[in-house]
């Protein structure tokens, strides 16, 4: 491009939904991510409390596997977006 020509407007506006379009899905997947989680631990919680265990092992463990099942949704997403 030349020293005198202004960028196109269509193509600043492109750039700009593409930027919106982005952010909007990372920040869904986040949310995703909050939500996955805490489902899972709320479920482990409702268990222990339900078997009136003394130690939250079933909560323990449902969050992380609540974590693992959310970072795999996440990466395969990322993965296929690109």
């Amino acid at each position: 491009m030349a020293k005198n020509e202004q960028p196109d407007d269509k193509e600043t506006v492109k750039e700009v939904g593409k930027e919106a379009s982005a952010y909007a899905k990372y920040t869904g997947l986040a949310f995703q991510m909050i939500v996955i989680i805490g489902i899972f631990a709320f479920a482990g919680y409702k268990i222990d409390e339900g078997a009136h265990h003394t130690t939250k092992w079933v909560t323990a463990a449902l969050s992380l596997a609540g974590v693992f099942i959310s970072l795999f949704i996440v990466i395969r997403s990322v993965k296929n977006s690109n």
